[in-house]
């Protein structure tokens, strides 16, 4: 009996302990943690990885931009939890956050955020996965442009000045009802060839003191300059300077620049083009007051397509389109001018005709407000090819209003 009582008593102390232990029991009161579940492990069959593709590869510094990748296996879906290895090449482009997300429904997702002075203007994003049986990767490639500048009009005002219903009278009053679109007029007087005999155009002068007297602008006028004949031969560099000296002798301190027209895009002709840019950018006197800076006129030059990367360096901005409208829509720098991107927007322009209706520019302006376009300077017109810079666009307003809607990020006028 007092051995079959001591184990009762036994059994009844081992199961008092067990409870105390299971209700917390006892004087440390801190439960020990649960380890941490492991990491799901690799899926078992052939992993595959592709991108989501971005709408958007241009990039400005300290920007954020979302990023996923599709992960499968055996064609379906991977099982949730499937993890992606982001990296960023070179590592100093930018960050991303979280670097190993997992996957939900086959999805992968992470944040990419630029550099504030990235060290180049071009970089890759790889995403890797990995399963017992392979692994897999992709790879997407960015660009970073300079921060955006607000959209400029560039109007290649190749009309008449004369009389009260020239289109040079609706150009100003158009400037007036838009004062914080900046407008810059190409003045064209005598097929751009003037020499010493060539005599002012008064009207024209007139019509450029209206417009340059409009208020609370910083609109600019610059003068056409052909670089052929019209013939087709190529101008000396010294004809090309008088046309310049004779334009700042018949209209002094009206210029704060010049358009140069017919740009090569070859290499051969960079030299010919760099003599006349280092020239422009050595006048010190008559051009206007009201110039981008003191001693520095504005050169635009117009290849009217990509040329090679070299003249990027002997022009303030380049015409990389001239013509028509649904042309402009397939437009892209991507892959073989993306020498663009390390320029701001304003050092593109884009001249397009043959847009028919309101909608059909206001489609071509956005096209060219793109960061992959990354073209600051546009024109749109509804006059087709054979005279499509003889007048201003029936929807001139309308453009201007467009362009401020962009640039303040408002809803675009009604058409």
């Amino acid at each position: 009996m007092h051995t079959k009582n001591t184990t009762q008593r036994l059994a009844s102390l081992l199961a008092l302990t067990a409870a105390l232990a299971g209700c917390g029991g006892g004087s440390d009161k801190t439960a020990t943690p649960a380890p941490p579940a492991p990491p799901p492990p690799p899926a078992a069959a052939p992993v595959s990885v592709s991108f989501v593709q971005s709408a958007n590869n241009v990039l400005e510094p300290s920007s954020s931009e979302p990023l996923s990748v599709n992960v499968s296996t055996n064609g379906s879906a991977a099982p949730n939890g499937t993890a992606a290895t982001f990296a960023v090449n070179p590592s100093t482009a930018g960050t991303l956050a979280p670097v190993a997300p997992t996957t939900v429904g086959g999805v992968a997702s992470t944040t990419l955020t630029v550099s504030s002075l990235p060290p180049t203007a071009t970089f890759q994003v790889t995403a890797t996965a990995t399963s017992s049986a392979n692994s897999a990767s992709d790879s997407l490639t960015y660009y970073v442009r300079p921060a955006h500048k607000p959209l400029q009009v560039l109007v290649p005002a190749y009309f008449t000045a004369t009389g009260t219903s020239s289109p040079w009278a609706t150009l100003t009053s158009g400037a007036t009802s838009y004062p914080d679109v900046q407008i810059n007029v190409i003045a064209s007087t005598n097929s751009g060839i003037l020499t010493a005999s060539t005599k002012e155009d008064t009207d024209l002068t007139t019509a450029v003191k209206a417009f340059r007297a409009v208020s609370g602008t910083s609109n600019r006028v610059i003068g056409y300059v052909a670089t052929s004949s019209s013939s087709g031969g190529t101008l000396s560099v010294a004809d090309v300077k008088a046309t310049i000296d004779n334009y700042i002798r018949l209209y002094p301190k009206l210029l704060d620049g010049f358009f140069l027209d017919g740009m090569a895009t070859d290499s051969a002709r960079v030299a010919y083009f760099q003599d006349i840019y280092n020239y422009v950018k050595g006048l010190t006197s008559g051009m206007s007051t009201g110039a981008s800076a003191p001693g520095t006129p504005l050169l635009v030059g117009n290849p009217g397509t990509y040329p090679v990367p070299a003249y990027a360096a002997v022009a303030d901005t380049l015409v990389t389109y001239a013509g028509n409208s649904a042309a402009y829509q397939n437009v892209d720098p991507q892959p073989s001018s993306t020498w663009v991107y390390a320029k701001a927007n304003t050092a593109q322009a884009m001249l397009v005709h043959s847009a028919s209706t309101c909608t059909e520019m206001q489609a071509a302006v956005k096209n060219a407000n793109r960061p992959r376009l990354n073209t600051g300077m546009v024109y749109a017109t509804n006059l087709a090819i054979g005279a499509p810079w003889s007048a201003l666009p029936t929807y001139w307003p309308q453009l201007l209003g467009t362009v401020d809607a962009l640039n303040k990020e408002r809803t675009l006028p009604l058409c």
